[in-house]
């Protein structure tokens, strides 16, 4: 393959579509306070979080994914896809993947189709499969992904993480196009740290300790997490991740337009901004109004931004995100003209259980 002048290759992934996708239930923290004893003003402080969406008893993971997908496929002008990469911690079945059921429901049927798992940073491991797609020539256009139901994994009773976590999907279309055209991806940061698997975690489900509930406690068979632990990690691992990147583009933080990082809580993605040194008006906020979607967060502030037009063509666009595994990542792009998109939260009253 043959390389521009500055040694990227002359092939690149070009965003051209986004899409977003959020359960009609929505659930404010006075209802969560009713059963949690909490309040309103503790999760607010805590979080940033008003309100989050879960899904209904019939929605599964699939169903949101094809419904992002459809709205990003929309936006990018074509439903044609070679490829579709679906991130989730919370796919339909343990086997097979998601993704051929929702390429398959998507009308893209005979498309190479995948999972990936990388919890909350699994949507910019996606994106960097969807690039490597592009860029190796197996596919000239790529679906990507990030959907989570993590109320079917979060015990309704645990007060740490119900009140944290919600559902929803996100999508992005990318096609084949070059390195000096808006939507272009630039450079990518991807890392992981495996001594601390259990910083994250749903304990059974898997090879290891199967969900039996006979061998298995409740809280083994729910999502749990060392939070304060996690907090720490993450501050670290976001910025440096993302400073790497910018190192690696020639750019520094004056730079960037916009900075997207995961929606895990606000106190983390300001905390992270302000250790970029990007004032605060720089970053995108979608967590108060979905709570933490994991994978599905940062297409999902995505299009909302793009929706609220906080997002311009040529705007310098800094993604990053961290999460279970441990795992993190960043990436850098420039936002292309895209047509308008319906942001993904539209639903203005909040819903009776």
């Amino acid at each position: 393959m043959s390389a521009t002048p500055a040694g990227r290759p002359d092939r690149v992934a070009v965003l051209c579509g986004v899409g977003g996708h959020l359960p009609r239930h929505r659930v404010g923290n006075d209802e969560l306070a009713a059963r949690l004893d909490t309040d309103d003003a503790w999760i607010r402080t805590r979080t940033g979080i008003r309100f989050r969406h879960l899904a209904a008893p019939h929605e599964a993971t699939s169903d949101l994914a094809v419904a992002a997908g459809r709205r990003a496929l929309a936006n990018s002008g074509t439903a044609r896809a070679d490829a579709v990469v679906v991130a989730t911690t919370t796919p339909d079945r343990s086997c097979p993947a998601t993704a051929p059921l929702v390429a398959a429901r998507l009308g893209l049927s005979g498309a190479a189709a995948f999972d990936i798992g990388a919890v909350c940073t699994g949507f910019v491991y996606a994106l960097a499969a969807g690039a490597g797609l592009i860029t190796s020539g197996v596919a000239d256009r790529v679906l990507v992904i990030g959907a989570d139901v993590y109320s079917r994994i979060v015990d309704p009773a645990d007060r740490q993480n119900a009140v944290v976590f919600g559902d929803g999907a996100g999508a992005v279309v990318l096609r084949a196009g070059h390195a000096d055209e808006p939507g272009a991806l630039g450079s990518f940061d991807l890392g992981s740290d495996g001594d601390h698997e259990d910083m994250i975690t749903v304990a059974a489900g898997g090879s290891r300790l199967p969900a039996d509930p006979s061998r298995t406690s409740h809280t083994e068979r729910h999502f749990a997490m060392r939070g304060k632990e996690v907090y720490r990690h993450a501050l670290i691992r976001m910025t440096a991740s993302a400073r790497t990147v910018l190192d690696r583009s020639g750019l520094t933080v004056d730079d960037v337009d916009r900075f997207v990082p995961h929606q895990a809580n606000l106190r983390i993605l300001r905390t992270v901004a302000t250790d970029l040194g990007l004032p605060a008006d720089r970053c995108a906020t979608h967590v108060e109004r979905a709570g933490n979607t994991g994978a599905a967060s940062i297409p999902l502030a995505l299009t909302d931004d793009h929706a609220n037009r906080l997002l311009r063509p040529g705007h310098q666009v800094l993604l990053t995100a961290f999460g279970g595994g441990l795992t993190w990542g960043s990436c850098l792009l420039t936002w292309p003209e895209l047509p308008p998109a319906a942001a993904p939260a539209h639903h203005e009253q909040e819903s009776s259980p």
